[in-house]
């Protein structure tokens, strides 16, 4: 029987005392009256100990965030509203884009900030995308921060350098209690939408690095409260291998999660 209270929250992983996180990032799909239709369709699929298990949101387009607002409030469906994006600034000359404040409004909670295709396709730079970073947290939303290496950069072994820098960019001039409240995505960009994901151990490298360069500015403490989600084709087939890993913390699931079987699928694995 789907949940139906907002009660439903999720336990912490007892192995590590970290929330897990399970994000679908719809891209751009689905219309709202389809991204309606598949919400109601993965919430009457979960099961109460699912929510438990982890927290679960969802990551429509900017022209679905309404629909989906008002679905989750209406039903009290205990998923939680996600973006795929915004802005640095909070508001002027900027056609086509959308702040933090906007997405605030419509009771967004997490917001996905420097995702790889925004990086390689759209130009967005480490400084950029430490801006989105500041103005997400100053609107107390999360922001999803996802870093990795390309597969030039892993063959010239240097993933550990590029995730340090990405990291570096975000937490350096930030206060601790700003820097514990972010969740990072290791996301390989070899493995995004190549059907070929990485190997746990491969994940795990991630989430170490990513904790090493928080570390270097406040401290393990810090650093291990931090949670780290894997992305990068992930799918029904791999999902409980990278969610068995104590470093990592959840998962950011792309095309798989564009159907509800599939999505939950995923998240009952």
């Amino acid at each position: 029987m789907a949940a139906r209270s907002r009660d439903f929250v999720a336990k912490p992983n007892p192995r590590n005392g970290r929330c897990r996180l399970i994000s679908g990032n719809w891209k751009m799909n689905l219309n709202h009256l389809e991204a309606i239709s598949l919400v109601q369709k993965l919430h009457y699929s979960l099961r109460e100990s699912d929510y438990h298990f982890a927290e679960i949101s969802v990551h429509p387009p900017f022209t679905a965030l309404r629909s989906i607002q008002l679905l989750l409030e209406t039903d009290r469906i205990p998923i939680s509203l996600g973006a795929q994006n915004c802005y640095f600034e909070e508001s002027g000359a900027y056609t086509g884009e959308i702040s933090s404040s906007m997405l605030g409004k419509l009771g967004v909670k997490y917001v996905i900030v420097g995702h790889s295709e925004r990086r390689d396709l759209f130009g967005e730079s480490n400084e950029i995308v430490a801006k989105k970073v500041n103005a997400v947290l100053g609107l107390e939303m999360t922001p999803i921060v996802c870093v990795g290496e390309s597969m030039s950069q892993r063959e010239g072994a240097e993933t550990e350098s590029v995730i340090q820098a990405q990291v570096d960019a975000v937490v350096t001039a930030m206060r601790p209690e700003l820097c514990e409240q972010i969740v990072f995505a290791y996301e390989p960009k070899w493995a995004i939408g190549s059907g070929v994901p990485a190997e746990p151990a491969d994940a795990v490298f991630g989430a170490n690095a990513i904790r090493s360069a928080v570390a270097k500015h406040h401290g393990e403490p810090v650093a291990n409260s931090v949670r780290v989600q894997y992305g990068g084709s992930v799918n029904s087939a791999n999902a409980k291998e990278f969610l068995d890993q104590a470093e990592i913390d959840g998962l950011l699931v792309g095309g798989a999660s564009l159907t509800a079987e599939a999505f939950t699928t995923i998240i009952q694995a």
